[in-house]
This record gives C-alpha cells, sequence and structure tokens, in this order.
C-alpha cells in the first residue's frame, strides 16, 4: 500500500470574518492524482497556498512527506513545486532559455540543469521549437513549458491550479496525458480544477468542497454512486406538450430546451412514467436515459447547505 505524502488535519483559515477554511481534513497517497473540486471562493487556492508555504493557516496542521508546511518550510519548498492557473514564462526568452535560467535562480547544478533541460523538452514534446521565443508559442505549448520547469528539480509533489484554463480540447487532452504520465513516473498531482470531466478522467481521489468544507470524498464512481439512479431525461417537440407533461411527471425541468429529467430507479418506473404520458395524450420526442456525471454530484453537493440554510431560515 502506497503511503500517506499529504496530510491535512483540521486545517483553518480566515480572513477578517470571512471563514475561507473551515476545518479541512483528507489525506494523499503517494504517486497519486487528487483533485479538489469547488466553486470559486470556495476555499482550494487557499488550501493549495498554505500547503505550498505561502501562507500559514489559523489553526490545525498539514505535512508534505511528513513535514510541517509551517516548521518544516524549507524541507518542504524542496519537495514541491507550484504551477499558477497561468504560463508564468518568459515570453523573450527561447523554451531553452526558460528551463536553463529556472535551473540557475534555483541553485542547480549547471551540467545536472543542461541534462535535464534536454530530457523534459524532449518529454514535453518541445524538442523543435526550444530554440524559438516562447512569444511565438501556442496557449497549449506554453502550458507545457510552465509544467516542464516546474519539473526541473524532480519534485514529489506538483501543485496544479487549473492546468488546462484557456486551452483548447486538443490541447487539454494533451495535457491529461502529460499529468498520467507524471503519476505513473511517481510524481503526486494535486489537482484543482473546474473541469469536472478533468477530475473524472484524471483523479484516483476526489473531494468536494463548499463553503470552506470538504462535502464529500472519493473516488469518482464512488462519488457518482451518492446519486445512484440513472435519470430518464424527455425531450418534447412543441411548448404545450412539455407543459402538460410537467403535470404529471415530478423531476428537473429545463423549459429552454423543453426537457425534464427524472430519476429512475427501475425499468418498471420508466414503462409507468411512459404509460402514464401516453393514456394522457402526450407523446415525447425523444427519450434518453443518462447515468449519473460528476457534474451531478458536484450540483447536488454543493447546493445541499445553501438549501438547508434557506429551510433553516
Amino acid at each position: 500500500m502506497r503511503e500517506m505524502i499529504i496530510s491535512v488535519q483540521d486545517v483553518k483559515k480566515a480572513y477578517g470574518k470571512q471563514q475561507v477554511l473551515d476545518g479541512l481534513s483528507f489525506e494523499v497517497k503517494r504517486g497519486s492524482i487528487f483533485a479538489l473540486l469547488g466553486e470559486n471562493g470556495a476555499g482550494k487556492t487557499t488550501m493549495v497556498r498554505i500547503l505550498s508555504t505561502l501562507i500559514h493557516a489559523d489553526s490545525g496542521k498539514a505535512t508534505i512527506a511528513g513535514f510541517d508546511t509551517r516548521k518544516d518550510a524549507f524541507a518542504v519548498k524542496q519537495r514541491i513545486s507550484l504551477t499558477g492557473q497561468y504560463a508564468a514564462v518568459d515570453e523573450l526568452l527561447t523554451g531553452e532559455e526558460n528551463l536553463l535560467m529556472m535551473g540557475r535562480l534555483n541553485h542547480l547544478d549547471k551540467k545536472a540543469v543542461a541534462k535535464r533541460t534536454a530530457e523534459l523538452l524532449t518529454d514535453f514534446d518541445l524538442k523543435e521549437a526550444a530554440k524559438r521565443k516562447v512569444k511565438t508559442y501556442s496557449g497549449g505549448m506554453r502550458r507545457r513549458l510552465d509544467i516542464a520547469i516546474s519539473l526541473l528539480a524532480s519534485p514529489e509533489v506538483i501543485f496544479l491550479d487549473e492546468p488546462t484554463t484557456g486551452l483548447d480540447p486538443r490541447s487539454r487532452r494533451t495535457m491529461w496525458a502529460i499529468i498520467k504520465s507524471l503519476a505513473d513516473q511517481g510524481v503526486t498531482i494535486f489537482l484543482t480544477t473546474q473541469y469536472l470531466e478533468e477530475a473524472d478522467q484524471l483523479a484516483n481521489k476526489i473531494a468536494i468542497i463548499d463553503q470552506g468544507k470538504i462535502v464529500k470524498e472519493g473516488t469518482a464512481e464512488q462519488l457518482k454512486s451518492v446519486i445512484g439512479e440513472e435519470t430518464v431525461e424527455l425531450t418534447f417537440k412543441d411548448l404545450d406538450s412539455y407543459l402538460q407533461a410537467q403535470g404529471y411527471l415530478s423531476g428537473q425541468s429545463n423549459h429552454e430546451e423543453r426537457k425534464i429529467s427524472v430519476p429512475m430507479s427501475s425499468p418498471q418506473q420508466l414503462r409507468e412514467l411512459l404509460n402514464r404520458l401516453y393514456e394522457n395524450g402526450i407523446e415525447p420526442d425523444a427519450v434518453n436515459i443518462r447515468k449519473p456525471t460528476l457534474d451531478d454530484v458536484f450540483m447536488t453537493m454543493t447546493n445541499q447547505p445553501k438549501k438547508e440554510m434557506v429551510a433553516n431560515g
């Protein structure tokens, strides 16, 4: 069994009266991909900044490879790398020069940096563009270079904050392949993302954070099982049929698409549903059965506390 390389215990952080993190606890296995999901302002970036020693928690404890992020910040920094939401590269330098410069700034051995630079340019498919200035690179190339730079010192843990923001679908999938490859090599990936498909494709473990708390944690399949039921989606050709169907079906309605989504626990329930419509002279234009997605889990988990607050007050 792989050891836990990241451990977070009851971490709290507030800015003034705003409680950003309210007792977060989780662990991450070495060599795995961990995704932290949440809406804007949920506390994802604050947690990353605490783990990367940029800020301190008000209380609680966070360790990386057994080192406390507050008491042993220097030891933690030697083992991690942080890549922000936007590529932090010098556009006036070439790709190769960016890597070599960062090696010097980190006081790494000159020969080792030259060797590592050549390896990374090859691994990230940047060898042919190595002598070109970065200002000529595409968004995907800049992002690959940014992550390559973060791997110069061979970190044990790399924090990727929204790594595919602004990339086209092809570049995004290329980045996914790179991230999977890094994990296969034993690098632990701590990922924050707005793309739920990204977490679904990549993460061994996912935690959903809402209002400073983790509301659900597990694998993608475990989280989807929270929703449990499949959903039958009925689309209606005309507005009149759609409005009539609303009177007979209990589900989520999409007025713009004239679609009603109903949780379905058994084939018998589907038959009864369609018979009910038929008996009342209503015929859907299309019927689709959809399995739960991570989007469903996210919406359910992040809306629940808000619903309870409304109900209670």
